[in-house]
């Protein structure tokens, strides 16, 4: 009896490529699918976010969350500008003003409702005066951490309407010796 070993391996191996080729493009589709809708990594653009967040740092980003939840004073937030910046890029910046409160920013501090924040990681006090002003329905004031140089609500003359959040930022994942996990680390005095 003759065993035909070319046919043999050349069926192994077929079948061997089709499931390969089965199992790359059903984790190419999953990733797509979760880059999409459920958790993607962004690189940091800019030190409006200093010191939390350094210049190139990566953040991984949790798209899904605020369908099931509002977002919370101190969340850092991926976002698009809004619509009169006329801008494409997205900004990183934190939750400050939740809709319905009044927010003012004298005296080095921000002040919600006539309470002023405690804000630990930020590298010094306010330079500037803003507001007060009353955050609109379905509206957020968000702030860079830098607030000193930083280009967010206080400066845009207009306000963050909810549906702009792309996700929350919740962890920095490189370089690997800055990897943590993030804390909204925001409270009243």
């Amino acid at each position: 009896m003759e065993v035909d070993f070319k046919h043999i391996m050349s069926n192994e191996f077929k079948g061997f490529i089709k499931e390969l080729l089965s199992i790359v493009i059903t984790a190419f589709i999953l990733a797509m699918i979760l880059r999409t809708f459920v958790i993607e990594g962004r690189e940091i653009p800019s030190g409006s976010m200093l010191p939390t967040l350094q210049i190139d740092d990566r953040v991984m980003v949790n798209k899904f969350i605020y369908y099931f939840k509002e977002p919370v004073r101190g969340d850092v937030v991926i976002l698009d500008p809004p619509e009169v910046l006329n801008s494409d890029k997205y900004f990183i910046k934190r939750v400050i003003g939740l809709p319905g409160e009044t927010v003012e920013m004298r005296d080095g501090k921000v002040f919600i409702n006539d309470r002023p924040l405690k804000e630990p990681y930020l590298p010094e006090a306010l330079n500037y005066r803003f507001g007060p002003v009353v955050v609109p329905d379905d509206s957020l004031l968000v702030l860079g951490d830098n607030r000193n140089n930083s280009f967010d609500s206080h400066l845009w003359n207009a306000w963050l309407k909810r549906d702009r959040i792309k996700g929350k930022a919740f962890m920095i994942y490189w370089p690997l010796n800055n990897m943590e996990l993030m804390e909204r680390e925001v409270s009243f005095e």
